[in-house]
């Protein structure tokens, strides 16, 4: 009997599955909900239980921390540079991005812009943020995938205003820069700057935040707008195979992304305020491809975003 006593706890620990998903910083109301969607979902499948745990930092931080080792299951980003930099490390497989429909990104969103209620401020464009007087709140290309595609999505603005013309887009974007008071980490920071100090007039981010906005805060309101141009943001995801590999919980952790390919994962997905692959919105604005429009990942990186390379130039001149 005392035996019978001492297994039967044994036998409920391992009748529950864990995972941890390191995802990126504006994702964490998403999960909340996807979270215990799945478990209850995987309960009925398999007759298990299934705790979740999150981490979220900026994407850049995210998937450095899994590189130096934090145990995560599941990695939930927002750009491909940082997946690829697990994978050229061995941490997840190399075809990462074909183990799952549409490149491994089950939803996507746009770089926009959130402004007070009323736009009191009349930002329309991206023009506007580089107007006298004007303050952004953006988010630092070398922490979060949020701060790059800001930059990409500002410089891809220039281009098309000045007719190609690099040099004024360049001096474009410096200015934009010199409008922004901090450099926030990552993009729920950027998000506090701007609704919670009241430090910026307009923030640059994605347009999901905008409904972590919606009901206002401290009694402010507030309001999304499309710019003329923006980019399309796709969020990969991958199982850590370093990790499932060791622990055994592939199965788990691979059923967890494909949930959110399903219809009720779309539908928590499209309630965040994310464009889901399933009957998403079609954009006001001219939405264009991040890879097409600047040659791919590694050589936006290389002109970019590497170490003393184009953002760190205008950096180092403008604080």
């Amino acid at each position: 009997m005392a035996a019978l006593v001492l297994f039967a706890p044994a036998v409920r620990l391992l009748a529950q599955d864990h995972l941890l998903n390191a995802s990126y910083d504006v994702s964490r109301e998403l999960f909340q909900e996807i979270n215990p969607a799945f478990a209850a979902q995987w309960k009925t499948e398999t007759g298990r239980d299934i705790q979740i745990r999150q981490s979220h930092v900026g994407s850049s931080q995210q998937a450095r921390a899994v590189l130096d080792g934090l145990p995560a299951d599941v990695v939930t980003l927002n750009q491909v540079p940082d997946l690829e930099l697990l994978a050229a490390a061995h941490v997840i497989a190399a075809d990462w991005r074909s183990r799952l429909p549409d490149h491994a990104a089950p939803y996507t969103s746009v770089t926009a812009f959130v402004v007070g209620a009323g736009n009191p401020r009349q930002i329309h464009d991206w023009d506007d943020l580089v107007r006298p007087g004007i303050r952004v709140a953006l988010v630092n290309p070398k922490t979060s995938g949020n701060g790059r595609y800001t930059f990409l999505a500002a410089w891809a603005f220039g281009l098309r205003h000045f007719g190609g013309d690099v040099p004024k887009t360049r001096a474009f974007v410096a200015e934009l820069y010199r409008h922004v008071p901090a450099l926030a980490q990552g993009g729920r920071a950027a998000t506090t700057i701007f609704a919670e100090r009241g430090l910026a007039d307009v923030l640059v981010t994605f347009e999901s935040e905008a409904s972590v906005l919606e009901t206002g805060v401290n009694g402010k309101k507030f309001e999304l707008v499309n710019p003329s141009a923006t980019l399309l943001v796709e969020f990969p995801v991958s199982v850590v195979d370093r990790v499932v590999d060791h622990d055994g919980n592939r199965k788990a952790a691979e059923a967890y992304l494909r949930f959110l390919y399903s219809e009720p994962g779309q539908k928590i997905i499209a309630n965040h305020g994310f464009r889901p692959r399933i009957g998403g919105p079609a954009p006001a604005a001219t939405v264009l491809d991040v890879e097409a429009t600047f040659g791919g990942w590694p050589q936006i990186q290389r002109q970019f975003f590497a170490d003393g390379a184009i953002f760190d130039q205008i950096i180092e001149k403008t604080y």
